[in-house]
């Protein structure tokens, strides 16, 4: 199975060892991985399905034919407000990922800011997490270290903390 056979736009018929059956077209093959990257199905379009496939899991392959090169850039689309959307989405999403995670706090602080953002709207300011945009609870997360806000909403972070922190020993101690 090498050579001629694994040629860039040959469409091959292919049963894996795994039972998968499908078509493909060679877009590349790497020999010192011997891996075959293809492209499933028969049409070109704007989407595609693309498979890696270590071509030892091949277990029996047909030559359908010999076409052109799937990567032929003068037929290749690219809908790139699309991409563009989908990159300043995932930008978005790990910058809000990003602050999640408190620069500078104990892995208890982390999961006690996690523990409360199950339930309420929290930010970190530095080491301090802030609740409901009010709420203060400074080092080292006690509840008598909560500060500001109305005193319903103070007593609700004291309340999730304590029992939060009971959780935390729960699982130390087993």
């Amino acid at each position: 199975m090498e050579g001629e056979e694994f040629a860039v736009g040959c469409l091959l018929s292919i049963k894996t060892t795994l039972g998968d059956e499908f078509e493909g077209q060679i877009i590349s093959y790497d020999r010192l991985s011997n891996i075959l990257i293809l492209q499933e199905g028969l049409e070109s379009g704007p989407r595609r399905n693309i498979r890696l496939l270590k071509a030892n899991y091949i277990k029996e392959f047909s030559l359908l034919r010999q076409d052109e090169d799937p990567l032929d850039v003068k037929k290749c689309f690219l809908d790139l407000t699309s991409l563009q959307a989908r990159e300043d989405s995932a930008v978005r999403q790990a910058e809000a990922d990003s602050e999640r995670f408190g620069v500078g706090v104990t892995s208890e602080a982390q999961n006690l800011f996690d523990a409360l953002s199950k339930t309420l709207p929290v930010r970190w300011d530095k080491t301090v997490i802030v609740v409901m945009n009010e709420v203060r609870v400074s080092s080292p997360y006690l509840p008598e270290c909560v500060s500001g806000g109305t005193p319903a909403a103070n007593e609700r972070v004291k309340k999730v903390l304590e029992l939060e922190r009971k959780r935390m020993q729960t699982r130390t101690s087993q």
